[in-house]
């Protein structure tokens, strides 16, 4: 990519999630038409059946819409040690290639459907889990992909100790998800200005700050936090938004910036409101940022 920093979609901002029972999922066409019309012109995948499998298919269909695939959510177990993640990686990034996909963002998933709970991990599991990220890396690259890891509620890198522990124990990239990150316990605008080389990939969300908090001391779950709302339209909630944007940018970051303001549906929205409102209220708002990204295609 040149020219700087750009803005993607991504399909959980419209509530499209691979979660079973998330809540109503919304037609792609549907999905994609918004994208278009709010004059982006790339976006992440979505999970597993959003798009075409092929990778062949899911581009054209992405052309049609005037949209480019930039990289793609794939969470996998890697903290056991008597199970190899590298197959189901290998195919993936072999997909990814052949449709032009850039960025995959690794999760380091628990095993079991949802992210409202998770095993706690002992001295195996680490070694286990750091040594795949270094596999996987080294075999996205041999495929030209680059790979992140996307610290996420309810898998097992959440907690600031845990990305800290990562950052010290590899040397693999990090998707910065401020939203993420805050309600597991890490300031996102705190990591950018202590690790901002560390980061390859960004995902810009607001949060409500109190439902964090309630789901941090388990009073509620990530879920239902989700659907309360706990994520918001950039500049509506707690999170220095401006200042991470700025921060990144004073420390070259040249990655894509993508909106995701998970949301969980009831019911088919009005055409023109819901999520398609919420993401142009989030686009105005980093249109307005001095130095901020810009809506546009991979440059």
């Amino acid at each position: 990519m040149t020219g700087g920093p750009r803005i993607a979609a991504a399909p959980i901002s419209w509530g499209v999630c691979e979660v079973p029972g998330w809540g109503h999922q919304l037609d792609r066409d549907r999905v994609l038409g918004e994208m278009r019309d709010l004059g982006l012109a790339a976006t992440e995948l979505g999970p597993d059946g959003f798009l075409p499998p092929s990778p062949e298919r899911r581009r054209a269909l992405l052309d049609s819409y005037g949209l480019t695939g930039i990289g793609g959510f794939v969470p996998l177990v890697l903290h056991e040690p008597d199970h190899d993640p590298l197959p189901e990686a290998r195919a993936t990034f072999r997909g990814f290639a052949e449709g032009g996909v850039d960025m995959v963002v690794l999760a380091a998933a628990t095993g079991v459907d949802g992210y409202d709970e998770r095993p706690a991990l002992d001295a195996a599991g680490w070694r286990a889990l750091l040594g795949n990220l270094t596999r996987l890396a080294e075999e996205a690259g041999r495929f030209g992909r680059a790979l992140t890891l996307h610290p996420h509620v309810g898998t097992m890198i959440e907690t600031r100790d845990e990305v800290d522990r990562v950052l010290d124990g590899s040397s693999v990239p990090l998707c910065l998800d401020t939203g993420h990150l805050l309600i597991g316990g890490t300031d996102p605008l705190d990591l950018v200005r202590r690790a901002a080389g560390r980061i390859a990939h960004v995902h810009l969300k607001d949060v409500d700050a109190a439902l964090a908090g309630r789901v941090r001391a388990g009073e509620i779950t990530y879920t239902d936090a989700v659907r309360a709302g706990v994520y918001r339209p950039l500049g509506r909630g707690d999170v220095d938004v401006a200042g991470i944007v700025a921060g990144l940018g004073a420390a070259g970051y040249q990655g894509w910036y993508v909106m995701e303001q998970d949301v969980v549906l009831a019911a088919e929205p009005p055409h023109g409101g819901g999520p398609r409102a919420q993401v142009a209220e989030s686009l105005a708002y980093l249109a307005a940022l001095p130095g901020g990204p810009a809506a546009g295609g991979a440059g």
